[in-house]
């Protein structure tokens, strides 16, 4: 909805709208793959409200006509340059489905219409601009260029790349969050420096000759001929990289393309809680550009139009998740009174019916840095915070989280304020004061809350970084034992995922024995889907761990990942042949019967054959990958029957 709002509450879209504001031209025309929505969720919005505070023109050119240069001149050549993003995900996720199947709905589009941004959309868009403009400065930035930042395997190429610098011919790529790399980059090129001296500025990647003078300490990994080829050398580059991505204990990195280097100077420091304010307090109109309404509006609003957002970065850094490679595992936070000031405006819309939908972020119950090590010699390179066993320097405090979820809601016009976002259950077991979960479970639960045990095998949930599955159901007992307190009915949404590194067909069996003794039937389940910048999907290219060395089980196999995907929704009936047939190949024909401990009967008219030794069949190979269904929509378990009422 766009009542109340108009185009002079956006940044320019269009030549006229740049005559309207009287410009006679731009400074920076930002291009993103995204259709233009003005709110704190979306990168592109963010960065042009911040130079746009700093001074700057800034022109936005969402979704270009990317089959030609010609729309990329729709605002004549910007004083200082280009700034490029595919937008909110990389455009490869956007389009397709981790069984590499053509997705048919686009949330960040208008109306949800596919084929509006290209496949690889950083590299097409710079590759255009260059057709137009030649030598115009172009500054790359958003998840898209931040995690295919160095060589990284492809999974749609099933190869390796080379970094997006290299194949888009930009000048900078930024990475991570780019609020104060932007302020200073833009600074440097109003002062006439020309880009391709801009070499010391944190958070910037960018191409030099061998040999140039780097700004910064400095470790190498290798050249690109040989990433592409030798998994060892790969995997101890990313290793490389994983462990200086910390702004205060992080050198720069260097890899090598011939008679060049790619330099990744250090990461820029995290916004300060100041800083985290003052960007959350820009003007944001909160909603997409009134030129999408005749075409119904950009769905992606839907999920974030009445949701703030407190946090960013995450010390879980659970091995599947970019997060860790793109803002980092330090947390920061804003202040109490930023969030509520955020909270006010949202009951000033006009379609604001009363609820506050999440106040979250990667992590909802996550406010400051895991230890006070963190805050003076940065985050440990190769330990995690929380797994497998808490670290004991780990702070637990849930205290301001809390007492700022009461203050919003006891602002006028709220009725209920949730959290819908990842709640990291083991951190909030560790606190030794029940209040916040308490408190959580009977006012912030809008009928079911989504949790993340992912596994219980103990074996996958270690290549996944999580805790023990006896973490989990610790949770779930005390979650269910409040909700009962309260008098409420409530459900778990548990995430879970199928054919992760590390995880055999006798895996998959546990899980779904699992799933039996606990009732949950899985309406989705998440196949592992390998997207840059993340420790699994190196695991899953080269059977290494990068941080231990060590060889992982993948299973890589068509019809192996079909089956582990099935034995979690073992009781559909569709499902039972793929059932039968894991079974057969885990030597476990003892799970196939009728009675009541059995996963699956036996085919129509036969009976269970005798078990055969493991591994005695295997898997028929297959050139395609399995199909997995998004989270979003995932079914509630574990009800508590009801009795004094719901919330909403």
């Amino acid at each position: 909805m766009t009542e109340a709002i108009n185009r002079q509450d956006f940044l320019p879209v269009t030549p006229e709208d740049v005559k309207a504001r009287g410009w006679d031209g731009v400074d920076f025309v930002y291009v993103t793959g995204d259709a233009y929505v003005d709110h704190p969720s979306f990168g592109v919005s963010i960065i042009s409200r911040v130079l746009e505070h700093e001074g700057y023109r800034v022109a936005i050119l969402a979704q270009p006509d990317f089959r030609s240069a010609d729309d990329f001149r729709r605002f004549g050549r910007p004083r200082l340059g280009f700034l490029v993003t595919a937008g909110n995900i990389d455009s490869m996720v956007a389009h397709y489905t981790v069984s590499k199947k053509k997705r048919t709905y686009d949330y960040y589009s208008p109306g949800g219409k596919m084929g509006l941004r290209p496949d690889r959309a950083v590299i097409v868009y710079s590759n255009r601009i260059r057709e137009a403009y030649g030598d115009v400065p172009i500054i790359l930035g958003g998840l898209e260029a931040s995690l295919r930042r160095f060589a990284h395997y492809d999974y749609w190429d099933d190869r390796v790349r080379r970094s997006v610098l290299v194949d888009s011919r930009a000048d900078i790529l930024t990475y991570g969050m780019g609020e104060n790399i932007l302020r200073r980059i833009a600074s440097l090129l109003d002062r006439g420096i020309p880009v391709r001296k801009i070499r010391d500025v944190r958070g910037c990647v960018y191409l030099a000759k061998r040999g140039e003078k780097i700004h910064f300490p400095y470790v190498e990994t290798d050249d690109y001929d040989v990433l592409k080829t030798d998994k060892r050398a790969y995997t101890h580059a990313f290793s490389t990289e994983y462990r200086n991505a910390d702004a205060i204990s992080g050198k720069a990195v260097v890899e090598y393309y011939g008679d060049k280097m790619l330099v990744q100077n250090p990461p820029m420091p995290a916004l300060t809680r100041e800083e985290l304010d003052a960007v959350y307090a820009l003007p944001y109109a909160r909603s997409y550009h009134p030129d999408y309404e005749k075409m119904g509006g950009v769905p992606a609003i839907a999920e974030v139009k009445f949701s703030i957002a407190h946090n960013r970065g995450c010390f879980g850094a659970c091995n599947f998740c970019a997060i860790a490679f793109h803002q980092g595992r330090t947390v920061t936070s804003r202040s109490r009174e930023s969030v509520l000031e955020e909270a006010k405006k949202i009951t000033s819309l006009p379609d604001f019916k009363g609820y506050i939908h999440d106040v979250g972020g990667p992590t909802a119950n996550f406010r400051e840095a895991a230890c006070d090590k963190q805050k003076t010699e940065g985050v440990c390179p190769a330990r995690k915070c929380l797994a497998p066993k808490p670290c004991p320097n780990l702070k637990v405090d849930h205290s301001e989280y809390a007492a700022m979820l009461r203050d919003i809601e006891a602002l006028p016009k709220i009725k209920k304020v949730f959290v819908r976002s990842g709640i990291r259950f083991d951190y909030l077991l560790l606190d030794k004061d029940p209040t916040f979960f308490r408190q959580l479970v009977s006012h912030h639960v809008s009928g079911q809350l989504k949790v993340a045990p992912e596994h219980c095998s103990g074996a996958v949930l270690s290549a996944m970084g999580k805790p023990d599955i006896s973490v989990y159901e610790r949770f779930r007992k005390e979650y269910f034992r409040l909700s009962a307190e309260a008098g409420l009915e409530q459900y778990l949404v548990p995430y879970l995922m199928s054919s992760h590194p590390g995880s055999k067909m006798e895996d998959a069996i546990t899980l779904a024995l699992w799933l039996k003794k606990w009732g949950y039937a899985p309406e989705q389940v998440q196949d592992f889907y390998p997207t840059p910048g993340t420790i699994s999907t190196t695991v899953y290219y080269t059977g290494i761990h990068p941080l231990t060395g060590k060889e992982v089980y993948v299973a890589r196999d068509y019809k192996e990942k079909q089956m582990q995907r099935a034995l979690l929704q073992y009781a559909r009936p569709e499902n039972a042949h793929l059932v039968r047939e894991a079974l057969r190949y885990a030597g476990r024909e003892d799970l196939i019967g009728n009675s009541p401990d059995c996963l699956v009967r036996p085919a129509h008219g036969k009976t269970a054959s005798a078990p055969k030794k493991p591994g005695a069949r295997k898997p028929v190979p297959h050139n395609k990958r399995a199909s997995a269904s998004p989270r979003k929509g995932a079914s509630s378990f574990g009800g508590q029957h009801k009795k004094k009422g719901k919330s909403k």
